[in-house]
């Protein structure tokens, strides 16, 4: 269940940085610092949508296909900067373009402030950037999942168009933490634990008086039928894995599609890993595969 291997360089990046003392500053500039810069061939260029600034991440191999993807942070930290390399990889995989949007971060903001703005990313994309909703792709990483996730079901509940499919990689989707791994997994997992989430959580929700298990912050707890074809990937070692666990099985109970992808003694987002972990660029392959077989098919209303 442990891969010394993996450990060590997820260990490595984020220790410089993460621990005990951190400030949510610190963390911030050392979450952006720690990440990869894309490949030379990678254009990066600056954009709003929706109102909400980001970064238009595209290569060669980008074709129609749009893929919005929300960064992780647990809702304190991550920026669009710090998922470049992430962005410019799934874009060669996919064959498509990503934006990065900076949706408010807490506790500056607390909820649902993240999921106004991932909204009206969205709606922008389809409104204001002229993209075709068959050809659009929702996505997320850690709390990055967990608000495409919530996004998906307030598009779905307000009638919205919505896009073909959608991946996400070890989603955070229940800011309870009550899944069985959370506690089965505590000793092998080198990055996130319980302590960290709940610090994460109480930044989000604030003083807005949401209650943890709400859909809107939880999307785990929502009605999760109806929704386009999910890909979920985590690993087996972290604290985590119960969260994408819960949301297949939640998703096939309802009579949905959804594929889960567990990579063996992978870490909390082991995707951001790819430029040393063989096992994460195969991963992105995958992600590259799903939706190049379902974006631009067809749009679900």
């Amino acid at each position: 269940m442990v891969s010394q291997r993996v450990n060590d360089i997820a260990e490595a990046a984020y220790g410089k940085w993460l621990g005990p003392d951190a400030t949510i500053e610190t963390m911030r500039v050392g979450f952006d610092a720690m990440c990869p810069e894309p490949a030379s061939d990678a254009t990066v260029r600056e954009g709003t949508v929706g109102g909400v600034p980001g970064l238009w991440i595209s290569v060669p191999e980008s074709d129609r296909t749009t893929v919005l993807h929300f960064h992780a942070g647990g809702y304190l930290i991550g920026s669009s900067r710090s998922h470049r390399d992430l962005a410019a990889r799934i874009a060669r995989a996919a064959g498509a373009s990503v934006f990065l949007p900076d949706y408010r971060l807490a506790p500056e903001n607390a909820s649902p402030a993240a999921l106004d703005d991932a909204l009206a990313v969205y709606r922008g994309m389809l409104a204001d950037e002229g993209v075709d909703a068959a050809d659009l792709v929702v996505s997320g990483d850690s709390a990055g999942g967990g608000l495409a996730l919530a996004l998906l079901v307030a598009l779905r509940d307000a009638g919205d168009v919505l896009p073909p499919a959608a991946f996400l990689c070890s989603p955070w989707a229940d800011l309870t933490l009550s899944g069985d791994s959370m506690s089965a997994r505590e000793a092998v997992d080198p990055l996130v634990n319980r302590d960290l989430l709940q610090q994460m959580a109480d930044g989000y929700i604030g003083d807005s008086g949401i209650d943890p298990a709400d859909p809107r912050v939880s999307a785990l707890f929502a009605d999760l039928a109806g929704l386009p074809p999910l890909l979920v990937q985590a690993g087996t070692s972290e604290v985590l894995e119960d969260d994408a666990v819960r949301i297949v099985d939640k998703v096939l109970a309802s009579g949905g599609e959804a594929h889960l992808q567990l990579g063996y003694e992978m870490v909390h987002v082991f995707q951001m890993f790819a430029d040393q972990i063989p096992e994460a660029q195969a991963a992105i392959d995958r992600i590259g595969g799903f939706v190049r077989e379902r974006a631009s098919t067809r749009s679900v209303g």
